[in-house]
């Protein structure tokens, strides 16, 4: 317990704490933007999936840029674009819903990246940083819903994401105090391929992401069942960082990815016992990054990009077709659990505490 408690103390900590507000901020301006889209029929399917796409695949493009050109922050980018994007919808200054969600999505894009950057090049090998840092749009997706949903106007979500900007120059600090190379991250086995471990590890992330819309969750009937179900991963993903730090990566693994099973699929209507699951599953986020930016020591922009890249991929099936029979969806997430569990063991290193 000691260890665990430690790894939120640790070294530059401050910027994953800085960053899980800003990713908070950047979800709510998002979805309350996406949720107020979607109203209209026309976008309820296309609206996500565009979002999707156009918020996650081009991190990798923009983390080549950031790791390229460090002195550009990108972050001030994002929230421009964002708040820009905010302001053309509700004030219709643009044609038509698609350019407004193009803004959002890039911008979210662009403020994702700067976070991954400065958390990661300031944490000394650490996760707990970036880990605390991606959970905080959890936390925010839901939010920006409810906001939305409760007819909260443009102008407090304009202020609200005005807010970000102190943050994010605040959060650059941590970044200029250290050395940009990321050269603590020694979790990969050096005897394989650093390409093959990539794939293997992007397809880890293609694996959970598609599971996660694959979880049996009848029991999610209630406002109040999705904001613990948001709120859930959020706190998984955190902890997933902090438990890597404190016990080692395989560990984390082998918690995150085999434990979470019996929950998952035991838990369809009982809902404590489905985010027991929920929170081990969603502990895997910090051990495909660290072992991406492992591989990529002076390129964690693209390293994080690749998460992004295959969250997508795992995700977008579902906008074309979903397994409705519980039984395919049990087996296919068995399938892809073991296999998960047996890529990451083999591209983790041995000796990786």
């Amino acid at each position: 317990m000691k260890k665990f408690i430690e790894a939120f103390k640790a070294p530059n900590i401050g910027a994953g704490y800085l960053y899980f507000y800003i990713h908070f901020v950047v979800e709510v301006v998002c979805f309350y933007c996406i949720t107020n889209m979607i109203g209209n029929s026309v976008f309820l399917w296309i609206a996500p999936f565009v979002y999707d796409a156009l918020a996650f695949v081009p991190q990798g493009i923009i983390g080549y840029f950031s790791d390229k050109y460090p002195k550009i922050n990108m972050g001030l980018i994002g929230t421009f674009l964002l708040l820009v994007g905010l302001v053309t919808m509700s004030l219709n200054l643009l044609p038509g819903l698609y350019t407004e969600l193009i803004l959002v999505c890039f911008g979210n894009a662009f403020v994702h990246v700067a976070g991954a950057e400065v958390t990661l090049r300031s944490s000394k090998g650490k996760m707990a940083h970036s880990a605390i840092f991606v959970s905080g749009g959890s936390f925010g997706v839901i939010t920006g819903k409810l906001l939305k949903s409760n007819g909260i106007s443009h102008l407090i979500i304009l202020l609200l994401g005005l807010t970000m900007i102190p943050f994010i120059l605040l959060a650059d600090y941590y970044r200029k105090e250290e050395n940009d190379d990321c050269k603590n991250f020694n979790y990969h086995n050096k005897k394989l391929n650093p390409s093959l471990i990539i794939i293997l590890t992007v397809f880890i992330v293609f694996s959970r992401s598609y599971m996660g819309y694959g979880i049996p969750t009848a029991w999610n009937k209630t406002v109040l069942q999705t904001i613990l179900l948001f709120c859930v991963m959020g706190v998984g993903k955190a902890l997933g960082g902090v438990f890597l730090d404190a016990y080692g990566i395989r560990k984390t693994a082998i918690l995150s990815i085999l434990c979470s099973l019996p929950f998952l699929l035991f838990g369809d209507n009982l809902m404590f016992v489905s985010l027991i699951g929920i929170l081990l599953f969603s502990m895997t986020m910090p051990v495909t990054l660290a072992i991406l930016v492992s591989v990529l020591k002076r390129k964690p922009g693209i390293a994080f990009g690749l998460t992004t890249i295959g969250l997508f991929l795992g995700f977008s099936p579902i906008f074309f077709y979903k397994i409705n029979s519980l039984t395919y969806n049990c087996i296919l997430i068995s399938l892809l659990t073991f296999i998960s569990l047996l890529i990451a063991l083999k591209v983790i290193k041995k000796e990786a505490t």
